[in-house]
């Protein structure tokens, strides 16, 4: 098998496609397509959801990652042995269904457009929150830290644990702790309702100032090394991402973000939709 091609970086939601290998994924069946519009949960940053839908009319149960050594062995998701990308593997995109194809045959592949638009909005919306909470948090460091897409302190890659996308929405988790003190960052007296009203201010100039999305994507394959623009009034921010996103902050209506903290973990939940 081949690498496949996706379609999903440039937003398309259907397509059509010769299967042309199927793989064992635990009791199901694992359909691999010359292309498809399918996005796969990502095996090394697992923060978007796979796509839902149909292939050859059947339910795609899951999606998933998969990679073909130079023996012809195929490793799915978190058995994959080598780093994502890593020269002379071919990287697939695995559609799991609970009837099998037979390979070689021509299917029509359609994704479920509602909750990729869902996915696609909180997708937006996280990296979002993460600029404006960058922001909010800036003047809480004692060291030169290194800096986000807009020049603020990149709070959310140094502490940043995991990050999940939901419909309209992410679950992003921080570590407080010892490590990230000693890059400089003190979270000690911070008022996390103030951080949230600072973060949701800002967030609301930029879904009103509707600042125009993109993604740069230099090739065909899934992992070929996409990045997320977003021209706000501030400047161009720019993020290496993998995922799906909307066209304009404009479509994403209210995002808000909220903060928990239990000991030396934060995590912040990010909503959109609604008015702005």
């Amino acid at each position: 098998m081949r690498s496949t091609v996706v379609t999903f970086p440039d937003g398309r939601a259907a397509g059509r496609s010769e299967i042309v290998g199927a793989v064992p994924v635990g009791d199901r069946h694992g359909l691999v397509v010359a292309e498809t519009p399918f996005h796969p949960l990502d095996h090394t940053w697992p923060d978007q959801p796979a796509d839902r839908g149909t292939i050859g009319g059947l339910p795609v149960v899951d999606c998933v990652t998969g990679a073909q050594s130079s023996t012809g062995e195929v490793f799915v998701g978190d058995a994959i042995p080598v780093r994502r990308g890593t020269e002379g593997w071919e990287w697939l995109v695995v559609h799991v269904t609970e009837t099998p194809l037979p390979v070689g045959a021509e299917v029509e592949l359609e994704v479920d457009a509602g909750f990729r638009a869902a996915l696609s909005a909180g997708h937006t919306a996280c990296h979002l929150a993460a600029l404006a909470v960058n922001a909010a948090l800036a003047g809480h460091w004692r060291k030169e830290a290194t800096p986000d897409p807009l020049g603020h302190p990149d709070f959310d890659q140094a502490a940043i644990v995991s990050s999940r996308i939901e419909p309209h929405g992410s679950v992003d988790v921080y570590r407080l702790g010892k490590s990230l003190r000693k890059k400089g960052f003190s979270a000690e007296g911070l008022d996390f309702g103030k951080v949230a009203q600072q973060a949701n201010e800002q967030l609301a100039a930029w879904v009103a100032a509707g600042a125009p999305v993109r993604l740069d994507v230099p090739g065909q394959g899934l992992t070929a090394r996409r990045t997320w623009h977003c021209s706000l009034p501030e400047g161009e921010a720019s993020i290496p991402c993998g995922g799906t996103h909307v066209g304009s902050t404009a479509e994403l209506g209210r995002v808000e973000v909220a903060f928990s903290l239990e000991e030396a973990t934060l995590t912040m939940r990010t909503t959109c939709g609604g008015p702005s």
